[in-house]
């Protein structure tokens, strides 16, 4: 497709304000707390559109648009629904306990909680979970949507987006990102929803749609099903989304970031309000794509990951297809520059400072930072186009079924060392050590069972485990976690009124397309 002048003049004039914009309100970040935190000065609406920016991208406008248009439908919604819930606990119970601790990544509250080597292992499973999976995902659905709406080759559009975000983000570190969040966050929902509105101009209006896609309007699905299954519900889909949005470094970072615990909790609920707009402009958008474009999804070599890009090849004109395509463009780099934040906050913090270098400067930690950034870049760049390989049954499948290696085990170590005063010190360690072979050995031997309900037995084994350790060898001593002195630690009011009519919404949501 031949892009019109007006698509790359939008396109352009996007990135130039928010490359601008991020590097010149990020210019003063000298000191590791600056680079890699922001300076602990964001403030809620930051935090809500980071949030946002950061966990929305093209593996969802590709790959869970591209399940909505599959077997799954709208019953993958439930990721986006559910996660609103979870953003709620999340700030009410998880943020007070890690902003009063003062910490600068996830693994770091183990070490306090348990030992330095839940600390060590688990910065080790990020990194590697990070930069195999969620990297490689990223910039690989951004070069399929940029292939399959305009042409350009795959290889080089893995290399573009990497090199983009990478500039910004060695520049001014989670600050630039959280800058650069904001602009891209309102686009990626502004576009989603042109995006949504002309789709169902398209099929004849709402009422036609529901009548010709009625099969897939539905949030519970048999339990039979190889996706998401209604038993899932129950405990599988809450461990990822617990594990995403309240211990997941590149999430997580951000609200670590905050100004104070109430801004902090202002920016998740904010977060957690959007979320239940999500489903509505990519997951919808998909279906649509499927009752227009069928045959097309069908075709030899094509997969319905194809689904939202080719809703925007066909159907958006020039001028707005150039805005969306900045959006798309935008959601890619952003989700990448906080993922390449993190990961070098990770090596950096975690790895570096604690094991090879312990006396390191400022300035040689956010040196470090900068030249981790640019090396994950180049394996990022080199792995991503291996995903095309059908094998991996659809990009969102292999985000969610790799995750389940880490997932249930750190879910399971955090939830005992937050809310269990008595788990041994051991315990962290040990739920850690046990997850991969255990979600491994199920996934050899009952891999026909959705991967869901494979974390919820991995889950529960672990929870058993754990529960076990704590009655035969409980900590006679409660651990005394580090306090950060002079932090604002006054919780928002929002959490009481805010949250539960948060989680009503969700409920009615579910009640709708049960």
């Amino acid at each position: 497709m031949n892009l019109h002048w007006a698509d790359i003049t939008i396109f352009a004039a996007f990135f130039a304000v928010v490359i601008g914009v991020s590097m010149y309100k990020s210019r003063k970040s000298r000191t590791g707390e600056d680079f890699f935190l922001a300076g602990r000065g964001l403030v809620w609406p930051l935090i809500g559109f980071s949030l946002i920016a950061a966990n929305i991208s093209t593996e969802q406008f590709v790959g869970m648009s591209g399940q909505g248009a599959g077997s799954a439908g709208l019953a993958v919604a439930s990721y986006e629904w559910m996660a609103a819930i979870c953003l709620v606990l999340v700030a009410a119970f998880f943020l007070p306990k890690f902003l009063k601790a003062g910490i600068y990544t996830i693994p770091e509250y183990l070490e306090y909680r348990y030992t330095p080597a839940a600390r060590s292992l688990m910065a080790l499973y990020l990194l590697i979970i990070y930069v195999l999976v969620s990297f490689a995902a990223v910039v690989y659905t951004g070069a399929l949507a940029l292939q399959t709406i305009f042409g350009v080759e795959l290889v080089k559009s893995v290399w573009m987006i990497g090199i983009i975000a990478a500039l910004y983000t060695t520049w001014g570190g989670l600050k630039a990102v959280a800058w650069a969040d904001l602009f891209q966050g309102s686009a990626l929902i502004l576009g989603g929803i042109v995006t949504l509105v002309v789709g169902l101009k398209a099929v004849g209006g709402v009422s036609p749609f529901v009548a010709a896609n009625a099969d897939k309007l539905h949030m519970i699905m048999p339990a039979s099903h190889p996706v998401i299954p209604w038993p899932a519900l129950v405990i599988g889909l809450w461990i990822p989304n617990f594990y995403y949005w309240g211990l997941n470094q590149f999430i997580t970072q951000r609200t670590l970031a905050a100004k104070s615990l109430k801004q902090g909790q202002r920016g998740i609920l904010f977060a957690a309000t959007l979320k239940l707009l999500i489903p509505f402009i990519i997951i919808i958008p998909g279906i649509i794509s499927w009752q227009l474009y069928k045959a097309q999804l069908l075709a030899p070599g094509a997969t319905t990951d194809q689904a939202y890009p080719l809703l925007i090849k066909n159907l958006v004109g020039p001028g707005m297809r150039g805005f969306i395509l900045a959006a798309l463009a935008g959601a890619v780099i952003s989700t990448l520059g906080s993922l390449l934040n993190s990961v070098s906050t990770l090596l950096t913090m975690d790895i570096y400072k604690r094991h090879i270098n312990k006396d390191a400067t400022q300035k040689t930690l956010v040196r470090l930072g900068r030249w981790a950034t640019l090396a994950f870049v180049i394996i990022v760049c080199l792995i991503a186009p291996q995903l095309g390989n059908p094998k991996f049954k659809g990009i969102f499948n292999y985000i969610q079924e790799f995750q389940g290696f880490v997932s249930p085990g750190v879910l399971t170590a955090f939830l005992f060392g937050l809310f269990v005063k008595k788990a041994p010190r051991s315990a962290g360690l040990v739920s850690l050590l046990l997850n991969a072979p255990i979600y491994g050995l199920l996934m050899w031997k009952f891999g026909s069972i959705a991967f869901l309900n494979r974390m919820a037995i991995t889950f529960v084994i672990l929870v058993v485990v754990l529960t076990l350790m704590t009655l035969l060898k409980p900590l006679k001593v409660p651990v005394v976690m580090p306090v950060q002195q002079g932090f604002d630690m006054t919780p928002a009011r929002a959490v009481k009124w805010l949250g539960p009519l948060i989680i009503a919404a969700t409920l009615v949501l579910y009640a709708i397309f049960w």
